[in-house]
């Protein structure tokens, strides 16, 4: 499974221009604070809509600003762990898994 990815996103004092494939396997972004990764992955996750480009995963079209195509999260068959808690405080861990329900 290969996640292809072109995009220009930008924000107000910062824009984003990416592209790669990924292989199957494990691939990880790195680089300094506010470099992009987060928008990145933001845009994968179907998060952020970017202002241009392509998202596909295994061949299969998430994004594309040309055709007006924009899978929305819930249907993209992806997770996305967050790396700060989002967690309910007042629910057990066990409640917050089971809360979706």
């Amino acid at each position: 499974m290969t996640l292809s990815l072109s995009l220009q996103h930008r924000f107000p004092g910062f824009a984003l221009h990416a592209a790669f494939e990924a292989p199957a396997g494990v691939s990880a972004l790195f680089g300094h604070s506010g470099s992009g990764k987060s928008t990145v992955i933001h845009a994968v996750a179907g998060l952020l809509r970017p202002d241009h480009g392509h998202i596909a995963f295994d061949g299969t079209p998430l994004f594309d600003s040309v055709i007006g195509l924009m899978v929305p999260p819930h249907r993209r068959r992806m997770g996305y762990v967050f790396q700060d808690g989002r967690l309910a405080p007042h629910l057990t861990v066990r409640q917050n898994l089971l809360y979706g329900r």
